[in-house]
């Protein structure tokens, strides 16, 4: 078998005995890493170690994975503007939370004679949400349904991180205009009206 030592090192063939007692000798373990090579291929290594280090990298990978989400948002072909607006904040709240949406139209009756309705609808509506939301699958009729499927694109979530930045920079910029936080005393009027000199006339007599 071909031996690599811990460090790498290619020690050349070897005999299993010898490749064996290369390891033993060091205190550590003989792997055959690549079973199905000609010669077969054996490293020398901690085993446990190496274990242990595999099994910490798949726990980061698993931790790190996203789990994607899919939501799912029905329509009729004859959607009124006001539905389809309340219909299509969902699916931009959807993409902002980085899930993806599967957009069914649902079609009844004599409704089905006419698919290219359906598939006008969803494109518009892909159209309306393109900074957000691109198309994964584009629309195909199942059955009494039409169906496509949008995914989030780089941009979405970030607009409503990038308002609430704006708006604290905002509030702090109004802060530091204040001052020190007092409200400024209101200008006095430098020629009082006849009333007012009435009154500290009268004031004055008394």
């Amino acid at each position: 078998m071909r031996l690599i030592d811990e460090d790498g090192t290619q020690l050349g063939i070897k005999t299993s005995d010898e490749a064996r007692q290369h390891a033993y000798a060091k205190g550590l373990d003989l792997v055959e890493v690549a079973a199905q090579a000609d010669p077969p291929v054996a490293k020398v290594m901690d085993y446990g170690k190496y274990r242990y280090e595999q099994e910490q990298k798949a726990k980061l990978a698993r931790k790190h994975q996203s789990q994607i989400q899919v939501k799912e948002i029905k329509l009729r072909p004859k959607i009124g503007v006001h539905d389809y607006e309340t219909k299509k904040g969902h699916v931009v709240r959807f993409l902002n939370q980085r899930a993806k949406v599967k957009v069914t139209i649902m079609f009844r009756g004599r409704e089905q004679l006419h698919p290219e309705r359906g598939r006008s609808l969803l494109m518009r509506l892909a159209d309306d949400v393109k900074e957000i939301g691109l198309i994964e699958s584009p629309p195909l009729q199942d059955g009494r349904n039409m169906v496509m499927v949008l995914g989030p694109t780089k941009n979405a979530g970030v607009k409503r991180e990038d308002a609430e930045t704006e708006d604290a920079q905002r509030s702090e910029e109004e802060v530091q205009g204040v001052g020190d936080g007092e409200a400024p005393a209101p200008a006095r009027d430098e020629n009082p009206s006849p009333r007012a000199q009435v009154a500290e006339t009268a004031s004055e007599v008394s």
